[in-house]
């Protein structure tokens, strides 16, 4: 039998670049390569989409050098990318499928499964509104908001309002003390997040969430432990168990989560009788309420009052240290096995 083509897209335009890489080469290994034909597309940060012969490339980062480029055609007739040769001749490639591991900007907000959409070619994870409102932490703590679970309050703030700081301070002084968290509302792994004590370092969070989007979530403060948990999305909507994040800093930035080897992670928790279940119902409620398809990580705080929703992510991590995969071990699925029930996802949504 013919093989299917899967192509994996990685790296992209967002904070998240890097990360997207160390996903990719382990979601490569685990694709069965007796079933499907690889095509590999890495996304420079410039934008530039180029032609990746093998993992490898990633794995020693020389595949920004390929001289190769491709796109991906919008033409649903073709189902293909057309690959632009060093000798001016185009190559077509056909495409059966497609695995976007790229995270946060321009990978994880709904812009790229548009154009998969567009050139109806099945895809691994959630849709075009599920992706955009998730990617967005304003708009999906208004869709929260409506399912009655509780999180943590806030105040939304657009970059505009910084031209007038006082007013923009005082909204926020009007609704939460301090210690706030400052957060870009569609910056993704921690980036651009700060901790405020106080007016002055709220007026700085500020300026440096607008460095990364136009719309910036102020949220008070919950002291508490952070709990994660995955879903699987095939006829049914599959919840794994929890896992802890132990963060080695004060709160779980980019540099805690990649770079400190003091982070640690837990997936077997002691959370106390009725948690789990709470969490594991949340995750799923959240899940459908935004329209979610094939995956997704919930995360949330738990607190001396019980549990709060954080945020959730349509394209989590899949590197060695990704609670997503690490989660779903636990409960006896491998990470072969996961990548190739993510996959068999895609063409049930193109079913949908």
């Amino acid at each position: 039998m013919e093989k299917k083509v899967v192509a994996v897209l990685f790296g992209g335009q967002s904070s998240e670049h890097e990360v997207s890489c160390m996903s990719a080469t382990n979601i490569i290994e685990c694709i069965n390569h007796d079933k499907y034909d690889l095509f590999l597309i890495g996304i420079k940060k410039s934008g530039q989409w180029v032609y990746v012969n093998s993992v490898e490339e990633i794995r020693n980062d020389t595949w920004r050098e390929s001289k190769i480029g491709v796109v991906i055609s919008p033409d649903a007739t073709k189902k293909c990318a057309y690959l632009f040769l060093e000798d001016g001749m185009v190559k077509e490639q056909k495409l059966d499928v497609i695995f976007p591991v790229l995270h946060g900007l321009y990978g994880e907000d709904g812009t790229v499964q548009g154009l998969f959409e567009l050139a109806q070619i099945p895809y691994v994870g959630c849709g075009v509104l599920a992706s955009a409102v998730s990617m967005d932490k304003l708009y999906t703590k208004i869709i929260v908001d409506t399912l009655g679970i509780r999180q943590a309050n806030y105040v939304g703030v657009h970059r505009e309002e910084l031209e007038q700081m006082e007013e923009a301070v005082a909204k926020i002084e009007a609704v939460l003390p301090y210690p706030v968290f400052v957060k870009p509302s569609c910056a993704g792994s921690s980036k651009g997040v700060n901790k405020a004590e106080n007016r002055i370092e709220l007026e700085a969070a500020l300026i440096e969430a607008a460095k990364h989007d136009s719309k910036i979530l102020v949220e008070e403060t919950i002291v508490g432990r952070e709990i994660e948990c995955a879903v699987l999305a095939e006829e049914t909507v599959k919840v794994s168990g929890v896992g802890e994040i132990l963060a080695a800093a004060e709160f779980y930035d980019y540099d805690a989560k990649y770079n400190n080897a003091e982070s640690k992670t837990d997936v077997n928790p002691d959370l106390g009788d009725g948690i789990e279940s709470e969490i594991r119902q949340d995750a799923a409620r959240i899940f459908r309420a935004v329209d979610g398809k094939g995956l997704a990580r919930v995360d949330f705080f738990l607190d001396k009052d019980g549990v709060v929703f954080n945020e959730i992510n349509t394209l989590p991590g899949f590197t060695a240290i990704s609670m997503y995969p690490m989660l779903w071990e636990e409960k006896g699925i491998s990470k072969k096995e996961l990548v190739q029930r993510l996959i068999d996802t895609a063409f049930m949504r193109k079913d949908d």
